[in-house]
């Protein structure tokens, strides 16, 4: 159950980061941020690893955006 719920957290998350990827929406990648890290943290307490791997896969997508650009846009 935890899985699909951390499943469900990675995969809006994914869609949400997406359009955030344009340099104006960037600082709303810093609300997306926490999001992604707590189904990140759903998906470690379960017994499956999908869940974990597909929020920690949009928490480094959305921290190489960050870093790319300073955190600012």
């Amino acid at each position: 159950m935890l899985n699909i719920v951390s499943l469900l957290i990675g995969i809006v998350s994914l869609i949400l980061a997406i359009p955030l990827q344009l340099p104006i929406l960037g600082l709303g990648l810093w609300l997306l941020l926490p999001i992604a890290v707590v189904g990140a943290v759903i998906g470690a307490l379960s017994s499956k690893n999908h869940g974990r791997n597909l929020n920690l896969l949009v928490v480094l997508i959305i921290a190489v955006r960050l870093s790319i650009t300073g955190g600012i846009f």
